[in-house]
């Protein structure tokens, strides 16, 4: 009952000030509303033989033309290919690490120590991507300091089999530390009479972490694990262009790059668009399926 009158207070409390709740929201709706939502007009030039001059509603319809000509490309499957293997290795090497972090962070009992670790984890994490692949092509140059510690004079940049470890290695530096951070705070709840009485008991490190810590970042884990698992086919392009070169192109070419290559490079807007629709289709069923999956295997929570 007491819920219930607090319900209807808070109702009412809205209700009068409602030109308050507007003036709030107004602004956040009206981003989104412009740039999410009004922008996705544009995928009609996926279906047409866009021309600029004409506009979406004066270029010829052409229908399934454009996805027709991908998935016929030669080159299809070397992009989908390249992009599944970046997106499912990086997860599988990359998702691990924050949690482990977390977990390793949360063993400090200096709070001082605690804090400085926790800064040089997260300092990368604000370093621009272009500044970063810059970082990574110095120290991977011939004549940078991997080649001289190593004594060798190998180019790794031009390796097609190097790309993807640089790429992963180099984001798992970058955001690993970052990416702890809810982990750790999601461990700040776990049970500290529970984790004494298990210390009593002799649990060791590692019973410790599965039967007190674990079930406190549980959760999150799986909710995380859902929207990256979803964002497979969502590389961005900016580290990856940045970190092509010529020779390692077998490699380094994945669908967001040539995207960008076709749209904005050649001018083939319809086309690019097309791609970049494909892309994102498959990224909603991964999503849906992840989700499904993940929610049978967890007594039926998903997001």
């Amino acid at each position: 009952m007491a819920v219930d009158r607090k319900l209807h207070n808070t109702w009412v409390y809205i209700k009068r000030h409602w030109q308050l709740y507007l003036l709030f929201l107004m602004p956040a709706v009206l981003l989104t509303l412009v740039f999410r939502y009004i922008p996705m007009g544009g995928v009609l030039i996926a279906f047409q033989k866009y021309n600029p001059f004409k506009g979406i509603w004066g270029s010829k319809w052409v229908g399934f033309k454009n996805f027709t000509r991908f998935l016929s490309s030669p080159d299809f499957m070397r992009y989908l290919i390249n992009t599944l293997k970046l997106s499912v290795y990086g997860l599988l090497w990359g998702f691990p690490i924050p949690i482990l972090l977390a977990f390793l962070l949360n063993r400090i009992k200096s709070n001082k120590i605690k804090q400085k670790v926790q800064l040089v984890l997260y300092m990368p994490n604000f370093i621009s991507v272009i500044v970063l692949c810059g970082i990574v092509r110095v120290l991977l140059s011939v004549t940078g300091p991997v080649n001289g510690l190593f004594h060798t004079g190998i180019n790794f940049m031009t390796l097609p089999e190097a790309f993807r470890p640089i790429y992963i290695i180099s984001g798992i530096w970058q955001g690993a530390g970052w990416s702890s951070i809810m982990y750790t705070a999601a461990l700040s709840n776990a049970s500290q009479e529970l984790k004494e009485a298990a210390m009593l008991d002799g649990a060791n490190l590692i019973q410790q972490i599965r039967t007190v810590e674990w079930p406190a970042i549980k959760d999150m884990v799986v909710i995380q694990f859902i929207l990256q698992a979803g964002n497979i086919m969502s590389i961005g392009f900016e580290k990856a262009y940045a970190l092509q070169t010529d020779l390692n192109l077998n490699s380094a070419e994945i669908i967001a790059t040539y995207v960008y290559k076709k749209g904005l490079l050649d001018g083939d807007y319809s086309f690019s668009t097309a791609v970049g629709l494909f892309n994102t289709v498959i990224n909603v069923i991964l999503l849906i399926a992840v989700n499904k999956i993940v929610a049978k295997m967890n007594d039926g929570q998903g997001l």
